[in-house]
């Protein structure tokens, strides 16, 4: 019971990581120490569906409690003036509580030519994508046509390869596209009017997240697979690869926070909030 509980939180802390921009799910689960295991137990769904079912479960169930419950909280948080800094430096300790494990796993190994190449390699990929989201126009509005049905099955195609690859923020992916605000947005109003018991009013925002969903579903199946031979055949290389990743995922999360107040308050409330972040990963990381 402990460690189904144990699994929930981490899924909790993986779900509100992926709807904040330039937070990646994926890192969430390498940090707590939990990703081969779910990469595992997804790529091995049709051999073995109880065990994987088993194992996946309390993390699902954590996943829908922090994007339905906490993202709303987080996202008050993050447009709260004094709240911005230290909940951005809350995640930032989250992410960066992971590296002395992934640390532990490298640091018997000799460093090769390929461990730098991967590392540099896997930098780039966080860094160019959220300095190109920065100026991105966002898109309010879609009509619900043919060509905009496949248009978000691909979103939910790239949002779950993103959720996916460790340091790589699903939500990052959708700003930079322009199609954040309409997707987080439309998921807010659907889950509010349902709450509401306003089924009528929910239904065109369940139409239009079908297609974006069943997009999520390929992705997760198609890139895990990917994954999981990357992380058996070139283990170490991976693991370089994936701390370029976390190491690289601060820059994107600060990139996202735009103009802020700094103050000694703010200063000192984020100290806090990042050694808080930083302990619980590094403490479930362990577990």
């Amino acid at each position: 019971m402990k460690e189904f509980i144990l699994d929930v939180v981490k899924g909790m802390l993986i779900g509100v990581a992926n709807v904040i921009p330039g937070v990646s799910g994926g890192t969430i689960a390498v940090s707590t120490g939990v990703y081969e295991k779910i990469i595992d137990a997804i790529n091995n769904i049709r051999k073995e569906f109880k065990q994987s079912v088993k194992t996946l479960f309390p993390f699902v169930v954590g996943i829908i409690i922090g994007i339905i419950a906490l993202a709303f909280v987080i996202t008050f948080l993050l447009n709260n003036e004094i709240a911005k800094v230290p909940t951005t430096a809350c995640f930032i300790g989250l992410v960066l509580g992971g590296v002395p494990m992934l640390h532990n796993k490298i640091k018997d190994e000799k460093l090769k030519w390929t461990h730098i190449v991967a590392f540099i390699i896997t930098l780039a990929i966080i860094i160019v994508p959220a300095a190109v989201a920065v100026n991105t126009k966002p898109i309010d509005n879609m009509e619900l046509n043919a060509i905009n049905v496949i248009i978000l099955g691909m979103l939910g195609v790239i949002s779950a390869a993103a959720m996916v690859v460790p340091g790589v923020s699903g939500s990052m992916i959708l700003m930079m596209l322009g199609y954040y605000d309409y997707v987080i947005g439309t998921i807010k109003n659907t889950i509010s009017e349902l709450v509401h018991f306003n089924f009528t009013d929910s239904l065109n925002g369940i139409i239009v997240m079908i297609p974006f969903a069943i997009g999520v579903l390929l992705g997760i199946i198609i890139i895990t697979k990917i994954i999981s031979t990357i992380l058996k055949r070139w283990p170490n290389a991976s693991t370089w690869g994936i701390l370029g990743l976390v190491v690289a995922s601060p820059f994107a999360i600060i990139v996202k926070i735009g103009t802020v107040t700094i103050n000694p308050l703010i200063v000192i409330l984020s100290v806090i909030t990042f050694i808080v972040g930083y302990f619980i990963s590094n403490k479930l990381g362990e577990k």
